[in-house]
């Protein structure tokens, strides 16, 4: 009789060939819930910007989960005492720290479910998983949750420099094609050891610390907060708004069965119960893009305006503009659509709208990335780097910029 390999090895464009430690691990990835990662890109609409930004959520927390196994190699290298069961847990804590993104996470987060972030869904997700395995992922869950009493364990799920950074940078500088965005994970990985059980960094390896940080920036204005992305993002989140308004007051929309659920009910913290977990389980990309498809030509207006916008990419135009003017120009081009292109009051909000953008490399209100020196002392990365320029990735940087329809810039250039 024979039996089902379950240590499977995967091949991954950006390390070769990943290996599934253990059958345990193989399950997870086997799950429904995990698979579903598949059919969620991990850039959202970025490929609207970088066409080879197509990869998915499960490529990224496949690559996660190799780094973490690279981690734990060198440290146990190290002299570092790391259980076996706590290895199966950080594991299963990184493979599963992304799976509560719901399809273009960001926009979902802001409009169709309310006030839950996608790590909270995560977690919602691991004690479901937790329940079915019959207490297997309890450890994991601690550490995820930063219950663990061996913090380094912690860091290296979350932290200013994680497995997560580890490789979403790596791989969405590959996929995008922005090659500032490229970091040495590999050396940055054989730099980390334990002091007082803190991840710490070598000395030697303070200049990929540096790289990193940097690399972090560049990554976040070019890719992650290019204003055509986030102007999409945000339109994507003004249509499920609208979808949810007519939705509620009783207006016909075709949808799949999981996105109709979020559509006619409240979804918050408190009320994201059982059946909202099966019903978010169930949704992925192709409902929200099977559903834009279909909203093209609803009769609604704004419904099929804006979503035609996103099928077809005639996105809004992205203007950036000073804090201190930021009210009076969105009022300016609020205006300027009532008057050409007949919009009424009540549906201006949907066609002219405006955010802030934020980066910040590195967060000094948040756990430190420490550096190790050969006198063993512990030193921030800031006061550890000769390089003065690194202080200023500490700075948030805001940029302030409204979304209008394009042939309203036109008309403003008459």
């Amino acid at each position: 009789m024979t039996t089902e390999n379950k240590l499977k090895i995967l091949n991954d464009p950006i390390y070769g060939f990943i290996t599934i430690p253990s059958t345990f691990l193989y399950d997870l990835i086997e799950h429904p819930y995990f698979q579903r990662l598949r059919r969620i890109k991990q850039m959202g609409l970025s490929s609207l910007v970088y066409p080879g930004a197509e990869h998915t959520r499960f490529h990224h927390a496949l690559g996660c989960m190799h780094m973490m196994q690279k981690a734990i190699q060198v440290l146990r290298s190290k002299e570092v005492a790391i259980s076996k069961e706590e290895e199966e847990a950080v594991y299963i804590a990184i493979l599963l720290h992304d799976i509560g993104h719901g399809p273009f996470s960001h926009a979902m987060e802001h409009s169709i479910v309310e006030d839950i972030q996608h790590e909270e869904i995560s977690l919602l997700f691991m004690n479901a998983l937790n329940e079915e395995f019959q207490g297997k992922l309890s450890l994991a869950i601690q550490i995820f949750t930063g219950d663990y009493h061996r913090k380094f364990l912690i860091q290296l799920i979350s932290s200013q420099m994680d497995m997560d950074r580890m490789d979403y940078l790596k791989r969405d500088s590959f996929y995008s094609g922005v090659a500032e965005g490229n970091i040495n994970s590999e050396r940055l990985i054989q730099m980390i050891n334990v002091h007082n059980d803190l991840l710490v960094v070598e000395e030697k390896g303070i200049y990929s610390v540096e790289k990193f940080l940097v690399a972090r920036r560049l990554m976040y204005w070019q890719c992650y907060l290019h204003k055509t992305s986030v102007g999409a993002e945000l339109l994507l989140s003004k249509i499920l708004k609208r979808a949810k308004q007519l939705t509620l007051e009783g207006v016909h929309l075709p949808a799949s069965d999981s996105l109709k659920y979020f559509l006619k009910n409240s979804v918050s913290k408190e009320t994201f119960n059982a059946d909202a977990l099966l019903h978010f389980s169930l949704l992925d990309d192709a409902d929200i893009i099977t559903a834009l498809k279909n909203w093209q030509f609803h009769n609604d207006e704004v419904l099929s305006y804006l979503s035609s916008a996103i099928v077809n990419r005639k996105l809004f135009h992205v203007k950036l503009v000073s804090k201190a003017d930021f009210n009076s120009e969105l009022n300016t081009y609020k205006t300027l659509c009532k008057d050409s292109l007949h919009v009424g009051e009540s549906s201006l909000d949907y066609f002219v709208f405006g955010d802030k953008l934020k980066n910040q490399a590195y967060d000094l209100k948040a756990e430190p990335i420490r550096i190790f020196t050969k006198s063993k002392e512990i030193i921030d990365v800031l006061d550890a780097s000769d390089q003065y320029n690194l202080k200023a990735l500490s700075e948030p940087v805001y940029k302030y910029f409204i979304c209008y329809p394009k042939s309203l810039y036109k008309v403003d250039k008459i």
